[in-house]
């Protein structure tokens, strides 16, 4: 079973930039989809972005269309999430989780993520 844990959270201003990654082991990463999902203040978590690691598929949440970009490092096993011209609404807990390969138009649902990490703060402010 693949396991996964994110890294890179802290303290931004509005405008700047930040780089999340994810480091994964264990499994066959080809079967697997790795998804980013965040989670604001009393608010129910949202999907951000997510690689398909057996085709380079990516794909992107409204909210992060334009602004970031999923990425991967194969050697490293490691799945980066770049985020420029961050906005105090972007301030969440950012997850990383794992899924077997699923249905397409599923790929955005966290229910359907099985593995998660324990999460990493971002917050953006002045």
């Amino acid at each position: 079973q693949v396991q996964v844990s994110e890294s890179g959270g802290g303290l931004v201003r509005p405008g700047e930039s930040m780089q999340l990654s994810c480091a994964a082991s264990g499994g066959t990463f080809s079967r697997y989809d790795v998804g980013w999902f965040r989670q604001g203040p009393g608010q129910e978590r949202e999907f951000v972005a997510a690689f398909r690691w057996n085709n380079g598929g990516k794909y992107y949440g409204d909210s992060a269309k334009g602004r970031f970009t999923i990425s991967r490092d194969s050697a490293k096993r490691t799945i980066y999430l770049q985020m420029n011209s961050l906005k105090p609404d972007d301030t969440g807990v950012y997850y990383c989780a794992a899924r077997s390969n699923g249905i397409l138009s599923t790929i955005g649902d966290a229910r359907q993520y099985a593995r998660w990490g324990q999460g990493t703060q971002v917050t953006v402010s002045a």
